[in-house]
């Protein structure tokens, strides 16, 4: 797995090497440069007004925002329960939220007049997937409405397989299952059990080996991918492989404090 890793880390986030609008609206995103996101994904939809993905890109820079302010990209959340379960419940952004719902709303009528035309237009359906999984991620983690958000990534998920059974080779997709296997694995067993009835997959080896298939193949999501296999790692005790996963997102995005942070932690001796 380690060596896995490194190789991983040494190529670099290689799914956003081009020089496209979206890869450069991306990047600055994952720097946690937003203005910069935003100003990458305004002129991406000018030029192409009919690409649903050009304002679910802009939704996402729109979250990752509110996640930065309200600290919710902080490790130390998503590895211990009792810290997540006792966040500050601050309240969202009224603008930003706006901005937000807007995009998405705008994503949801261009795929589906894209879907209309072709029932099997992949940019337009992983467009719809990115749209609920935001969707969802918002609904749990910024307005705490857990159960709420579960539907959405359900349905997020449900639409990624329709996809990757036309066509198994859009990585990015493999995101949604990954993230619904491993996130509800850390469940208690009868909540599992509970969600599993509902529909819901609880497979944490899948999970991660899904998230691995996007951190190694992925495109606009291989740097979230890495960041959540992070997480897995330190949910883990992992700290080499947490380490060697960090330290690659830390030398690709620089700006972004967060991997330099954890970096430091990761350095600290254990008590």
């Amino acid at each position: 797995m380690l060596l896995w890793l490194l190789a991983a880390n040494h190529a670099g986030a290689a799914g956003l090497t081009s020089s496209s609008l979206l890869d450069s609206g991306y990047r600055d995103m994952y720097n946690l440069q937003f203005e910069e996101a935003h100003h990458a994904f305004a002129k991406w939809q000018k030029q192409h007004p009919q690409d649903p993905l050009g304002p679910a890109s802009d939704a996402a820079a729109y979250l990752f925002a509110e996640f930065n302010r309200l600290h919710v990209l902080e490790f130390e959340l998503f590895t211990d329960d009792h810290k997540l379960a006792k966040q500050p419940q601050l309240p969202p952004d009224s603008a930003v939220r706006q901005a937000f719902e807007a995009q998405l709303a705008k994503t949801r009528q261009l795929a589906e007049a894209a879907l209309q035309k072709n029932p099997h237009d992949a940019n337009a359906q992983f467009a719809q997937v990115l749209r609920l999984g935001l969707l969802g991620d918002y609904t749990a983690l910024v307005e705490k409405h857990y159960l709420k958000g579960l539907g959405f990534m359900k349905d997020g998920t449900e639409l990624a397989r329709q996809l990757l059974a036309n066509d198994p080779s859009y990585y990015d997709a493999y995101l949604a299952v990954g993230v619904e296997n491993y996130l509800l694995s850390l469940k208690p067993a009868p909540v599992r059990w509970l969600l599993r009835l509902d529909g819901a997959e609880t497979d944490r080896a899948a999970g991660v080996q899904k998230l691995q298939l996007v951190a190694a193949k992925g495109h606009y999501m291989l740097p979230y991918a890495r960041l959540l296999l992070v997480v897995a790692a330190l949910r883990d005790n992992n700290r080499e492989q947490a380490r060697a996963l960090l330290e690659g997102l830390a030398q690709e995005f620089p700006r972004n404090h967060l991997y330099t942070e954890e970096l430091a932690q990761l350095e600290r001796p254990l008590h």
